[in-house]
């Protein structure tokens, strides 16, 4: 790097997308050289999800891994990620299973990465995945893959410092619905969530049914209304739905805080844009047709 403070371009979820991603990495003035992309004065921050859902997982495991290797690059884990490192690793209470149960809507999810990857090489992958941070604090901006949260960042990194890594037992415990590592891991990687009263239940974009939805953590629901503040927008959710005074919310990401780039939330129709001064997702749903790799620049 000519520059010893980087300029950087944020990359949102690719799902096996390497030929959107090529792309936008020479549009971005990226060139391929001695085997890997890269630029002379500016590196990549991905946001996480390479696998899963698309077409080209191995190839863009081919592009994404060499560019972190030769330092033109640097990511965050994304849920997919850490879905996949507990869908192989094993239960030690129970060495038949595994920590992530190998259910028809799992199994469905992860297929496309298992069909394309070979065993072996997809094991050496899970290793890598290991080795990913859950966020990334860069002096002038801050990504993570769905949610900014300080004092659930820093349970994950105590715990990670604690088991030297993201270990077999590091795993049992964020898949352990009891262990607080498991809600800073949701609420890091997949994001916070509220419940929907009444025991109301919606579909999501995969066809399963939830009775939580994401909503906007960066801000204060507006008149409390839990329509408006669902991320993204749930059609199925009524406008009268009101949050109530219990639903435990976050205090917003602060205006006057570090920019933070995220992905993960499968934004889809609307133009790519902040979603506040210093808040901007980056998934706008490439995986689905007329959908988009975004980056920011």
């Amino acid at each position: 790097m000519s520059d010893s403070k980087p300029r950087y371009d944020i990359i949102g979820d690719i799902h096996g997308h390497a030929s959107e991603l090529i792309q936008l990495l020479e549009l971005l003035d990226y060139d391929r050289r001695r085997g890997h992309y890269s630029h002379p004065d500016r590196k990549v921050v991905f946001l996480g999800d390479f696998i899963d859902r698309g077409p080209q997982i191995r190839e863009v495991l081919g592009i994404v891994r060499p560019m972190l290797d030769n330092e033109a690059a640097v990511s965050v884990m994304g849920n997919h990620e850490f879905n996949a490192i507990a869908y192989h690793t094993r239960n030690a209470d129970k060495p038949q299973d595994f920590l992530r149960p190998h259910s028809q809507k799992n199994v469905k999810q992860h297929a496309r990465t298992t069909q394309q990857v070979p065993p072996s090489e997809l094991y050496e992958h899970i290793d890598w995945f290991r080795t990913l941070p859950l966020s990334l604090d860069l002096g002038g901006l801050r990504a993570m893959h769905a949610c900014w949260d300080e004092g659930q960042i820093n349970v994950i990194k105590e715990e990670r410092a604690k088991r030297g890594g993201i270990t077999d037992e590091f795993m049992a415990d964020a898949m352990d619905s009891d262990n607080d590592l498991f809600d800073a891991i949701e609420d890091v990687a997949k994001g916070k969530e509220v419940k929907l009263p009444d025991g109301q239940t919606f579909f999501d974009k995969d066809g399963n049914e939830r009775s939580e939805i994401r909503i906007k953590w960066y801000e204060s629901p507006e008149n409390g209304n839990l329509a408006n503040y669902a991320l993204p927008a749930v059609d199925a959710i009524s406008n009268d739905l009101d949050l109530g005074n219990d639903a435990g919310l976050p205090e917003p990401y602060p205006p006057d805080a570090p920019p933070v780039f995220f992905g993960h939330y499968w934004l889809k129709d609307e133009t790519p844009g902040r979603l506040a001064s210093n808040v901007a997702c980056l998934d706008y749903s490439v995986a689905k047709k007329g959908g988009k790799l975004c980056a920011y620049r």
